[in-house]
């Protein structure tokens, strides 16, 4: 098959485009948007037009959706592959959700389960994946100094989320509305595998936070439009996340030695800023030489995985993370990896992993046999092909 690849720099698209490579497809891309962060759609469209016109291709594909991809691909009739990393992706409340020639994988349940209906023929669920090959090779040209500087007792890779909260922005706010959501927020803070936030908002709530909100979320044209999805995706959920990693990190960085690698601030944390890490050269090395991995999933990631956990797991690293409702339909609890449901599970598991080191490597290695066997990258885009094209297992 010959494949296009609109890109915009998602560290999953490599990993993407050498799986498509390497079930015997021919891939080209388009890259403007990788070196221009403010290209326009207009001139998206334009530079897909033009490939289109210039060569025959099977179909477009592209990391999370976007309309005007399905637009341009709707009206030259070619198949529109897409594949969500993020959540919430606030491009699928487009109406070009509903075009014919879309095929729109959804890596969250929940995400599919909200959506499916818009498109039921060409909407589809799928979890995300891992190189294992690629992390291999990293890991087996490590240096002895960079063994040394990446090793630890426990690690996070990622962001704080205390810098992408933009709830933060609410000025003079009624106090019972400040009140009833700082209440529902540390509510949900206790709560593991059920997502309640936007379900507590009232009409009135809604209307009245979207007041003392400047700059609230205003959807482009031709978007189905719900504040009340705006404010707990947006702003409540991303607030929650950044309250919990702050938790987790004073709460274990008090007890025992914690390594976090990132660019927000950490002023006051119990913690070892490292820095931020190169994705694809130290990261695997974090992940391969930390006794233990944690993954806290933010919380706008209802049901699903992250892709965090699939690459930990791919690079041989033993796994802590918070309990989501679909992790055991791709891996099992104790034996490929560990999950905690409070606050004091986290505490008894992270003392029990860190003196238990025969358990954990064999956790570790069962992961990355899991990993490798079930949700690398081919096997992932098969099953996409195999869905967007209606091919039956038996047919491939």
């Amino acid at each position: 098959m010959n494949i296009l690849i609109y890109r915009y720099g998602s560290i999953c698209e490599p990993d993407i485009i050498t799986g498509f490579q390497e079930l015997g497809n021919h891939v080209d891309e388009i890259t403007a948007e990788i070196y221009n962060k403010n290209l326009l759609p207009s001139e998206g469209v334009v530079l897909l037009k033009n490939k289109l016109l210039s060569k025959s291709y099977d179909f477009v594909f592209s990391v999370n959706f976007f309309p005007f991809i399905s637009e341009v691909c709707n009206i030259f009739q070619i198949r529109y592959l897409c594949w969500t990393v993020d959540s919430p992706v606030m491009e699928l409340y487009s109406n070009s959700v509903t075009n014919q020639w879309n095929r729109i994988f959804l890596f969250d349940q929940a995400q599919y389960d909200e959506f499916a209906s818009r498109n039921p023929e060409y909407i589809f669920h799928l979890p995300l994946a891992s190189n294992p090959a690629r992390w291999n090779r990293v890991i087996s040209d490590a240096s002895l100094h960079n063994i040394e500087r990446f090793s630890s007792e426990i690690s996070f890779v990622g962001s704080l989320y205390t810098e992408k909260s933009p709830y933060d922005r609410l000025k003079n706010a009624p106090s019972y509305l400040s009140g009833y959501l700082n209440g529902i927020m540390a509510a949900q803070l206790k709560i593991y595998g059920y997502n309640f936030l936007e379900e507590l908002l009232t009409d009135d709530m809604v209307q009245t936070f979207r007041k003392h909100l400047p700059g609230f979320y205003t959807p482009p044209e031709n978007f189905r439009r719900d504040d009340r999805i705006a404010m707990a995706r947006i702003y409540l959920e991303p607030k929650v996340s950044a309250m919990e990693r702050v938790l987790v990190m004073k709460l274990l960085g008090s007890h025992y030695p914690v390594n976090l690698y990132t660019g927000s601030d950490t002023t006051g944390l119990p913690v070892k800023n490292c820095g931020l890490v190169k994705t694809l050269t130290e990261m695997p090395l974090v992940f391969h030489y930390s006794k233990i991995n944690l993954n806290i999933t933010s919380k706008s990631i209802h049901a699903d995985l992250p892709l965090r956990i699939f690459d930990v797991l791919g690079c041989g690293g033993f796994l802590l993370t918070n309990y989501q409702t679909e992790l055991t339909n791709y891996f099992t609890p104790g034996t490929d990896l560990d999950v905690y449901t409070s606050e004091d599970d986290l505490l008894t598991k992270t003392e029990y992993y860190l003196t238990h080191e025969k358990d954990r490597m064999e956790i570790a290695h069962n992961g990355y046999e899991t990993t490798k066997k079930y949700h690398n990258y081919p096997e992932r885009l098969l099953q996409m092909i195999s869905l967007a094209y209606g091919i039956t297992e038996g047919a491939i």
